[in-house]
Order: structure tokens, then sequence, then C-alpha cells
């Protein structure tokens, strides 16, 4: 009886450990680029992918990235990076700032970057605006990316469907807010002094 409880343990275990990967790799909003010492790329989940597909990891990524491997390497690093280390980076043509962490593993030697727009839904209380406007959570995530500046076939490949289909979102989510377009979407969330005051987050 023991061994069968301790199989049924470990299967639930593995399915747990699956789950979790799932999770890392396809559905985890941050971007996750693993550096080994020689620079080399050994692991992208879905996010950090879709982000290489529009856009370059900035300069200081790699720069900092050999320093780090570099006072591994010594010794030095506890020393040279005592603290978190952050770069923020505003891309032409992207709405928000982009923020780029970074931690190590120093028995790799590996150097994580985790990736993570500031967008500018971040500012909006899109919960609220949910159900103020009767929107679905499909809906309400489209429109997120829509905010976030994102084109509808950048945000099909993250939800894996048919360009159609977020068409489709986007249709019914404008008519139920009542605009005709992104470009209304914007200016009414961001221009308008109603909305302003409902939906904008307090924070």
């Amino acid at each position: 009886m023991e061994g069968a409880w301790s199989e049924t343990l470990h299967m639930e275990n593995i399915e747990y450990r699956n789950c979790i990967n799932e999770f890392l790799v396809n559905r985890m909003s941050e971007g996750v680029v693993v550096f080994d010492g020689r620079m080399n790329i050994l692991h992208l989940n879905r996010s950090a992918e879709l982000f290489l597909g529009r856009l370059n990891l900035p300069n200081e990524v790699d720069d900092i990235c050999k320093r780090m491997f570099d006072a591994m390497r010594k010794g030095t690093f506890r020393d040279l990076f005592p603290g978190e280390v952050n770069v923020y980076k505003k891309f032409e043509g992207s709405p928000g700032r982009w923020r780029f962490r970074f931690h190590v593993y120093e028995n790799g030697p590996l150097v994580c970057v985790f990736i993570h727009e500031e967008a500018l839904s971040e500012k909006l209380n899109l919960n609220r605006m949910r159900l103020h406007f009767g929107l679905t959570r499909r809906e309400t995530d489209v429109i997120r990316r829509v905010i976030n500046g994102l084109r509808n076939d950048d945000i099909a490949k993250e939800f894996d469907i048919g360009e159609q289909t977020i068409k489709d979102h986007l249709s019914n989510a404008y008519q139920k807010i009542g605009v005709r377009n992104r470009v209304e979407l914007l200016s009414f969330l961001f221009n308008s002094p109603s909305s302003s005051t409902q939906f904008f987050s307090e924070n």
C-alpha cells in the first residue's frame, strides 16, 4: 500500500513539475533568456521569443552579462554586484519602458535575464473596466495588449490562435466600449476625463 501511495505522489510531482514548466515556457508574461558563460542562449520562453521577434536586446544587457560572467570566474561577483541589477530601456515605436532584470546561478555559471514591459495598461484598472463594459476575460486580455501597442498578429502569436479570432474579440470589445478602432479606444481611455477617474489605477 505504501509503495502504491509513493508512486502516486511521484506521478503527481511529475505532473506538477510539468505544469510549472508549461507556465514558465509558454504562459509566463515575463520574458526569460538564459545565457551560458560563452553568451550562448540556452533557453528562451515564449514571451522572450515574441520580444526578440519585434526588438533586440539592448547592448547594455550583453555588456552586463559579460561582466557578471567575468566576475564569477574571478570570484568577485558578490563584491561587484551586491544588489539587484536592472536595466531600463525605451524603444522607438514601443509605448512602454522595458525593464531587464538579471539573476545569476553561480554554479552554472548561468545568467538569467527577465524581460518586462512597464506598459501603459499597468496604469489602468482593467478589471474595473471589464466589469463596467461587460467584457469577457479574453476580450480584456486582447484590449490590454492593444493598449500596449501590439499588433493583431503579435497578439495572435502570443495566444496561439488565429488573427481573425483576435479581430473578432476586438470588434466585440469595441462595440461594448462604444469605439470603432484602437485610435478611438486610446483616445477614450487617455483623453477622456470620465475614463481617468473611473479606470486609472490609484497607485
